[in-house]
């Protein structure tokens, strides 16, 4: 085993940056097509929310904590909006160059690219794709100013609340996030051809099953479901013992380790155990545990 080390070089990340914006209008049945190109982004800002603890107490001392519902909402800015999105910013128009407001507020899907760099590459490291479903917009004030020597466009502004989609396998959710060091450059490539179109085939933003078929298309599901599959703990002897499973690293607070039996807690440690997947496996189910002494 190794020691832990820190800042080592190329490992220097950040993240940073935000382009490649589209919008997406889901049809009466739920499927996102009809994407636009939407210029001029200038933040996305993703704001989680809920899963605040609420501590339940039995036998005169702290039970359990339960953690209600997380949502999921956020902020978008730009310059400027495609036309499309008058629909969900509360805007008709019943004749072309007339614009009604005031009007009923159609959900949206948004993707966009933030850009992943480090010490050795900088911003050409690598970026994340980030896919939104959902979203539905608030109604937001303009603010018109003059022209003055210190001239600035206007900067427009939308907060957002969301409604999650379905996903097998896992809670439904409003946000998928891809990242392009981590997963296969031909996989990624296909994504980016359904997010953006191509010469056959217009843009759309596919829900969570496909996305998930799209990178996991070839790999061998491991079910962490299986308690064949997960760690035990011995309370007598307040021993870990991780099993051996095809396609998982184990990681015990953060450093990697083989299975079988691991050293004995002592009082007041605990065991954060995590499970990595493999190339060429795909895991399904909670991937993490805590042992406490």
């Amino acid at each position: 085993m190794a020691p832990l080390k820190w800042d080592e070089t190329g490992d220097r990340l950040y993240e940073t940056g935000v382009d490649h914006g589209v919008l997406y209008i889901p049809d009466e049945t739920g499927v996102y097509g009809d994407g636009v190109v939407w210029n001029g982004l200038t933040t996305v800002t993703e704001s989680p929310a809920g899963a605040d603890a609420n501590a339940q107490y039995a036998d005169n001392i702290k039970y359990l904590n339960l953690l209600a519902a997380e949502t999921f909402g956020g902020t978008v800015e730009a310059f400027t909006y495609p036309d499309e999105f008058g629909r969900c910013d509360g805007t008709a128009e019943p004749t072309p160059g007339v614009a009604v407001g005031q009007q009923g507020r159609h959900v949206f899907g948004l993707s966009y690219r933030s850009l992943l760099g480090n010490d050795l590459e900088g911003v050409d490291h690598g970026y994340k794709l980030h896919m939104i479903y959902g979203a539905l917009a608030a109604p937001s004030e303009k603010a018109y100013a003059t022209i003055n020597d210190s001239p600035a466009a206007i900067a427009f502004s939308w907060a957002i609340s969301t409604s999650p989609v379905p996903m097998t396998g896992h809670k439904p959710t409003s946000l998928i996030v891809i990242d392009s060091t981590k997963v296969d450059a031909a996989k990624l490539a296909t994504l980016r051809d359904i997010l953006y179109g191509t010469a056959t085939d217009d843009a759309r933003l596919p829900l969570p099953d496909e996305i998930v078929a799209i990178f996991g298309a070839g790999e061998t599901i491991v079910d962490l479901a299986a308690s064949s599959n997960q760690p035990s703990y011995n309370p007598g002897t307040h021993v870990v013992t991780l099993p051996t499973v095809a396609g998982v690293q184990w990681r015990v607070n953060g450093v990697n380790r083989s299975p079988g039996a691991q050293p004995a807690l002592t009082t007041g440690q605990s065991a954060e155990i995590e499970a990595v997947a493999q190339g060429g496996y795909d895991l399904r189910g909670d991937d993490r545990w805590t042992f406490d002494f």
